[in-house]
């Protein structure tokens, strides 16, 4: 077994899930996860927790909605077992990235309102998802086999540690503002973010991180106006999403538009009323992560860009007592802050062409 296997295992189990002897895991495998979930394993029994593992396929899952009409019953037994479990650990890589392309965005839609007390009960959890570097990602991202691992795991073992002190200087920032503005040659786009807590994402459940790689700060928008175009291409729901533009009027989209998936993108701002507002701000500052890969767990993590998610928020990033936006889907697209770009806060420069502003270069 390749040694950055184990080492993926145990950055998993010790700094992100912060697994402790007793721990009930529930640890999902997707079919290209394999060797990854057999180091898990070793981690896990090592460290005395206790283990169930579950298999995950998208092509399963695929087959089950292509056989079901639009009526789905609430998953009891699903939501019982993480509400049992103390740590839950997600191993993406499936054989192929597009497999839920064929199955009605609608219907996509519905099996996730019927999901979401299971959802809720899962990230109530100390939840972790990673991914394997499997053949077919590495296709999805027009890479080799060989580079994509080489990729994968300059994203994952990192310093952790000196990274979260980096990302701490942002935290500070959107902490004690109010409003956040972006500006590039397609967005203009204002966001209330008054009385938020912002998340310095580095990965681990210690830092209210959920994603391994990880590498971000985020936060919960309150309001939004404005229009964003994202130009990082992404698959949601099994289809191609790209170039698409979001027009916010009180915190709500009113217009979309998108050069590839839009029936997609509509499909997706139908799930519910939250899924026309947003739920995430977030702020990618990961420097291993250097180039889009169609996979998101990665590509909202990539230095110089910032993501929106459209649709549920964070309870880390709200008040105590506040609920944000409710919704039974949480998406994030993705846009570029390369050069012209400025990232202000309460109408000061935080990020100019991509560069912050305690970083060498950065002009004022």
């Amino acid at each position: 077994m390749d040694d950055r296997i184990r080492a993926h295992a145990e950055t998993l189990v010790d700094w992100s899930a912060r697994v402790d002897p007793g721990d009930e895991v529930v640890m999902r495998v997707a079919e290209g996860a394999h060797d990854l979930a057999v180091a898990v394993a070793a981690e896990l029994g090592a460290r005395g927790a206790t283990l169930l593992a579950t298999y995950g396929s998208d092509e399963v899952t695929r087959a089950y909605l292509r056989a079901h009409d639009d009526e789905f019953a609430t998953p009891d037994a699903e939501r019982a077992l993480y509400e049992e479990a103390d740590v839950y650990l997600s191993l993406g890589g499936g054989r192929n990235t597009t497999a839920t392309a064929d199955v009605p965005g609608e219907r996509q839609g519905a099996y996730a309102r019927a999901r979401e007390d299971a959802r809720e009960a899962r990230m109530a959890t100390d939840w972790v998802s990673t991914v394997h570097p499997t053949r077919s990602l590495a296709q999805a991202a027009g890479m080799s086999y060989e580079a994509y691992q080489d990729f994968v795991y300059d994203a994952v073992l990192r310093d952790w540690e000196s990274l979260a002190d980096e990302m701490g200087q942002l935290k500070d920032v959107l902490d004690a503002g109010s409003e956040v503005r972006l500006v590039t040659e397609d967005t203009d786009l204002t966001l209330s973010i008054e009385n938020r807590t912002a998340v310095n994402s580095a990965a681990s459940v210690a830092y209210d991180s959920h994603n391994l790689p990880s590498g971000e700060v985020f936060t919960a928008p309150a309001d939004a106006e404005g229009h964003v175009t994202f130009d990082v291409p992404i698959t949601v729901q099994g289809r191609r999403l790209r170039d698409a533009r979001l027009v916010f009027e009180d915190g709500q989209v009113v217009d979309f538009s998108a050069a590839e998936g839009e029936d997609a993108l509509a499909a997706l701002l139908d799930t519910d009323a939250g899924a026309r507002r947003l739920g995430e701000l977030g702020v990618g500052m990961n420097r291993g992560i250097t180039r889009p890969t169609d996979s998101v767990l990665f590509d909202e993590k990539m230095a110089g860009t910032v993501h929106l998610a459209i649709g549920r928020a964070y309870d880390a990033c709200l008040p105590a007592g506040e609920s944000g936006n409710e919704s039974a889907v949480h998406t994030d697209l993705i846009t570029r802050m390369d050069e012209g770009s400025r990232l202000l806060v309460d109408g000061e420069v935080i990020q100019r062409d991509g560069l912050f502003r305690w970083a060498d270069g950065f002009e004022s």
